[in-house]
């Protein structure tokens, strides 16, 4: 191993690695910048819509687009790099050039070391991402929802409009809204509600009604005045009728905008606020920070295997087979993290355990590609 290592860092300055890294880095910005215009436009499409259902300010669109940019970057950068070196490896043998390499003994370990600078410096970047700047864009971002939602706060009920809460669960209608100065509270007149339980719908009428928020669980409430519930349709014969002088609807849970702010405020505190935390959902936040840029360096040892074709191989199976590998392996990491932040996984075991299995996985299929698998297996540890 160590005369591998010595002969591809001789290689390191040769016409040879200048080549094979150029076609790495050609490859690398044509898929970079494919992936980025297609996730990148429909993350442009999401937060137009998304201005538009919540309320959101014009002025805080482009903000919000490029924060969910730099929080994309480092997935899309790994995928793309992983795909470069996969068609970068394939394209040196399909014109014959990688065999003319292994003949003067350059093989797969020689051009895991060559491409290496060009790892090394997208690991760093990556890194870099994932610790400093992902956690400050979703700082930011979370910093402008915050201010939209205190802003349409005092419109969230509009006048002579029918309006969807609870995703198109309940339908809200009031002829005339009036906004309290200086509160978070609305008086509404003349309120019309449809709402469905188990399939069967509910229509609430009251003459006043008033929006508030519960100070101690912060869910968002509805109080209903002298007024009257229809289990089933005024019409039909099994309908259930229920008068009631005040009534308390809730339209917005609280504890599920707590959970969510608690994982939120999580991801966006610096790197070195939880490193050494003993909180799981902490610890699984940092460890997935930093499995994002090791993930490259594991990624781009696959990428030369899966890279490596035969004239019979079929054109795009190591790019298939690479886009089929990257989703288990960021897949498998998602698992184990959620599987840490619940308690179920220990924090030693956590992320880590993911990667050492992608290099045994590894280990394994170079021995098979290179007829060692026998002897690899006979072993004895």
């Amino acid at each position: 191993m160590n005369s591998v290592f010595s002969k591809a860092l001789k290689l390191q300055n040769s016409i040879v690695a200048k080549y094979v890294m150029r076609q790495v880095l050609m490859l690398l910005a044509a898929v970079f910048i494919v992936i980025g215009l297609v996730i990148f436009g429909n993350q442009l499409v999401l937060v137009i819509k998304e201005s538009i259902e919540e309320g959101i300010p014009v002025v805080d669109l482009l903000p919000l687009v490029g924060f969910n940019m730099i929080r994309d970057v480092p997935l899309i950068l790994s995928l793309s790099l992983f795909l470069a070196i996969i068609l970068a490896i394939s394209k040196l043998y399909k014109d014959s050039e990688a065999i003319v390499m292994n003949s003067l003994g350059v093989g797969d370990k020689h051009f895991m070391v060559l491409i290496q600078p060009v790892v090394l410096f997208i690991f760093i970047f990556i890194l870099f991402l994932t610790t400093v700047a992902v956690p400050w864009s979703k700082q930011q971002r979370s910093m402008i929802m915050d201010r939209s939602e205190n802003a349409s706060e005092f419109s969230f009920i509009k006048e002579g409009e029918f309006q969807e809460f609870k995703n198109g669960e309940l339908v809200f209608y009031a002829s005339k809204v009036k906004n309290i100065k200086n509160s978070a509270k609305q008086d509404m007149e003349e309120i019309f509600i449809y709402a469905e339980s188990s399939g069967n719908p509910i229509i609430t009428l009251a003459s006043q009604a008033q929006k508030y928020t519960d100070a101690s669980s912060k869910s968002v409430y509805l109080r209903l005045k002298d007024g009257v519930r229809y289990h089933g349709f005024p019409s039909d014969k099994n309908k259930k009728i229920l008068n009631f002088d005040q009534y308390d609807l809730q339209i917005i849970d609280g504890s599920r905008q707590r959970s969510a702010n608690v994982l939120t405020k999580i991801e966006s505190k610096p790197t070195l606020d939880i490193l050494f935390s003993s909180n799981n959902k902490e610890i699984a936040e940092w460890q997935w920070r930093l499995s994002q840029p090791i993930s490259v360096l594991i990624l781009s040892l696959f990428g030369i295997l899966l890279g490596k074709s035969s004239p019979r191989g079929g054109k795009n199976l190591g790019v298939l087979t690479g886009i089929l590998v990257f989703i288990i392996y960021n897949n498998a990491l998602l698992v184990a993290k959620s599987s840490l932040e619940r308690g179920d996984l220990s924090p030693i075991v956590g992320l880590w355990s993911v990667h050492l299995l992608a290099l045994l996985v590894i280990v394994i299929f170079y021995a098979y590609r290179h007829g060692k698998l026998s002897q690899l297996i006979s072993k004895p540890f």
